[in-house]
């Protein structure tokens, strides 16, 4: 086995996740994995790393009780003998057994076909694809006839075309796969994007998947998102894994106590603010979550996006340390007082805004909780696709004749004012959004909306105004006709 220093902190987590993973997997259901690594190809360029990932993912998968075939730099006769015996494995295994196929290599689709490349592929013509690689289906035609709950499929296999020369095959990366009920289809990175084969002994996509495994308690869904953060991160936004499943159980890696439904909110909300550049959605999280375990990182990134938003000539230099003195301490404790404190010190200060927006949330939860009914149901206003926009005839002051029913009736100007109807951010607690002004986290002047309907007119199409909005479909699309008319 090659060890190299870069995975050294990977196998020493192996290591201590080991035995219980063994242990827990001798009383289970069977797990059964084939590995396949190639990079010493012959007719095409080789690959530096897919033999060091296959063997990383069996040490892996191995310390979770998987029984695995590992075969590195496989030739086509093998590839196809171990894919038969694979099948067989798995109907033996019954329909509890756990099946799973990683390959790391090179593959290339063609008339919507993946193919995976054996070390031995040679190719001149396109149409003779079929007669020197591997078919992707055929792993999955093995899984479905096994009959068994549950069947993993990792690809590793989306870097660059290695018949690039051959007219007919110029699609870059992997196509979207059909796959059987039961199965959970992951790739390295988006259908028709390329990978990164790694420079560090492994590529990003299985690094992070040898991180994540181990970790107790994550079901594979939740998973393969942590994944998915960590290799956009490591490649600075080159590389998005993908996945698609339409698996029918709960399927944990590595056993441990499952996350709660608000742990997995948190989580969610957490991976949906951590690259954010706007400070809104930092501190609704820290309001939402103030004893999370991300609360640190959430404070560390508000401070560097104040800081980034910041213009030191609008404060003279000598305040500025005074002021990050007393929203610091504003911050820790959380109270009012810190934070009335500052603004009477610094009315027009560099974080004004964000102290006033701080003392509106402390002072709508201290009048909810003094409230004495808190059993009443909330008003819950039914969503419907919006009716058709109106013309350019549309002014601000003008009321709405189409859009949700909420906003019927009501005019850009007094929409500003008020309350969103759906969570501007997914996942986010209603008592942060819920009967809050939009105006608290959205600089909505005449002139703001004007340059937003704008750049919806400037797209040209509905795609612009086809996500959601807290007000609805409705209201994006009558804010561009608005716009079209010249924002009168």
């Amino acid at each position: 086995m090659r060890v190299t220093i870069g995975r050294m902190a990977v196998l020493i987590t192996l290591l201590v996740w080991g035995m219980a993973g063994i242990a827990a997997a001798q009383s289970d259901a069977p797990r059964i994995a084939l590995i396949v690594g190639n990079g010493g190809y012959s007719s095409v360029t080789p690959l530096d790393n897919p033999v060091s990932d296959a063997e990383l993912m069996a040490q892996t998968l191995e310390a979770r009780g998987f029984v695995v075939t590992l075969l590195p730099d496989a030739n086509q006769v093998t590839m196809n003998r171990a894919i038969a015996q694979f099948g067989r494995d798995l109907r033996k295994g019954g329909k509890d057994a756990t099946g799973l196929f990683y390959y790391a290599g090179h593959a290339v689709q063609s008339f919507g076909s993946n193919y995976l490349l054996p070390i031995d592929a040679s190719l001149i013509n396109a149409a003779d694809l079929s007669l020197v690689a591997v078919p992707a289906q055929a792993v999955l035609r093995q899984m479905f006839s096994a009959k068994n709950k549950t069947n993993i499929v990792i690809l590793d296999a989306c870097r660059n075309n290695p018949f690039d020369d051959i007219p007919e095959l110029n699609d870059n990366g992997l196509a979207e796969m059909k796959s059987p009920t039961g199965t959970f289809l992951a790739y390295s990175t988006a259908p028709g994007a390329v990978a990164l084969d790694g420079v560090g002994g492994n590529s990003p996509f299985t690094l992070a998947l040898a991180d994540q495994i181990p970790v107790a308690g994550l079901p594979i869904e939740q998973m393969f998102k942590n994944v998915r953060v960590e290799v956009i991160e490591q490649t600075g936004g080159q590389q998005t894994p993908w996945d698609s499943s339409s698996l029918t159980n709960d399927f944990f890696f590595t056993a441990g106590v499952p996350l709660s439904a608000e742990e997995q909110a948190e989580e969610q909300l957490w991976a949906s603010v951590q690259n954010s550049t706007d400070p809104v959605p930092v501190v609704l999280f820290m309001r939402g979550y103030p004893n999370s375990k991300y609360i640190d990182e959430a404070r560390a990134l508000l401070d560097r996006i104040v800081d980034a938003e910041r213009t030191p000539a609008a404060e003279p230099v000598d305040t500025t340390a005074e002021q990050e003195r007393l929203i610091g301490l504003a911050q820790s404790s959380g109270s009012v007082a810190d934070y009335e404190a500052y603004l009477a010190a610094f009315p027009e200060g560099i974080y004004a805004e964000f102290a006033a927006f701080e003392l509106k949330i402390l002072a709508e939860k201290a009048e909810r909780a003094t409230a004495q009914d808190e059993t009443e149901e909330p008003v819950v206003v039914a969503s419907r696709a919006p009716a058709a926009p109106m013309g350019p005839e549309l002014t601000f002051l003008m009321p709405f004749t189409s859009g949700d029913p909420a906003i019927m009736g009501k005019s850009i100007e007094e929409l500003v004012t008020g309350s969103p109807l759906f969570s501007p951010i997914e996942g986010l607690p209603e008592e942060l959004w819920k009967e809050q002004n939009c105006s608290n986290c959205h600089q909505w002047t005449k002139e703001a909306l004007c340059t937003q309907g704008t750049t919806y007119v400037n797209a040209g199409n509905d795609e612009a105004v086809s996500k959601q909005h807290p007000y609805g479909g409705g209201f994006k699309l009558n804010l561009r006709a608005w716009a079209s008319g010249g924002c009168k």
